[in-house]
């Protein structure tokens, strides 16, 4: 793996799916001959968060043709065809991508549009992380001896194995479900108390954490949203992505609302009709 030195700039929720492994096209206006390594930067945030490798980019695709991909690029069918993402419509071969361990903050360049070329620092710590730097000078070896008397070392105290972490919940597992009520149709929010249990501590009042802790939500026919659960009421915090989810779905009292885990912070929401 050669050292990082570019990086793109990818907008949520685009860019948790990507790093999620799920997304494996990012969609382009054109083409570029570009292949190898390169940064991940979530727009808006100043820091490069993740690296992938483009391995290839395909011709333009019609909107049939998006339709039948989304398994790889994740836009969700109605965005297609409204024509919000016609302009991006070739895909961007990815494969081999990662959160980095700690985001690296960077300065981006004036002029700037697809690629941004990082400063040496940045590229360093990047790679640092990846273990891309250089490897150390090898030891020479010592001049022999005539004679060498080595004083006996006590045997290494060995420390007791760390216990061993639960198990991961399987993927797909349905973490838990609840009704849907009246005041919960009013108020756009559906409760997760039953089984906040699944859900990761930190996910709990996440966003007031330094870095926050969010969960990439999602549900069939929409854009994903980012959000964590309001640690007081217990529910998912963004309610305006709810109140998308209970009209797209036709929600009513005594329908049911499931949650799924894909992955770790990774949510899938359904509506079963009561």
């Amino acid at each position: 793996m050669n050292r990082i030195t570019k990086a793109l700039v990818v907008d949520q929720p685009w860019i948790d799916l990507i790093m999620s492994g799920r997304k494996t096209w990012e969609m382009r206006g054109t083409g570029t001959s570009f292949r190898g390594w390169f940064g991940l930067i979530r727009k808006g945030s100043g820091q490069v968060v993740g690296t992938a490798r483009l391995t290839g980019a395909g011709e333009a695709l019609s909107t049939e043709q998006m339709v039948a991909t989304i398994d790889r690029h994740h836009i969700p069918e109605q965005m297609i065809r409204s024509g919000a993402v016609s302009k991006w419509t070739t895909p961007w071969h990815l494969a081999d991508a990662r959160p980095l361990p700690r985001p690296v903050p960077y300065r981006h360049p004036s002029g700037a549009v697809t690629w941004v070329n990082l400063d040496d620092s940045v590229a360093q710590a990047v790679s640092d992380q990846l273990g891309l730097s250089p490897d150390p000078a090898p030891r020479q070896p010592e001049p022999p001896t005539a004679q060498r008397t080595e004083t006996p070392r006590p045997a290494p105290v060995r420390a007791a194995p760390a216990p061993a972490s639960p198990s991961p919940l399987p993927p797909n597992a349905m973490l838990g479900e609840t009704e849907v009520t009246e005041g919960n149709l009013k108020n756009n929010h559906f409760y997760l108390r039953s089984f906040l249990h699944h859900f990761p501590e930190q996910l709990v009042g996440g966003r007031d954490l330094a870095p926050p802790t969010l969960a990439l939500v999602e549900a069939a026919g929409m854009a994903p949203a980012r959000t964590d659960i309001c640690p007081r009421h217990r529910f998912f915090r963004d309610r305006s992505w709810t109140r998308q989810f209970f009209a797209n779905h036709d929600a009513v009292p005594g329908d049911r609302v499931q949650v799924h885990q894909i992955a770790p912070l990774h949510y899938r929401v359904s509506l079963v009709k009561g």
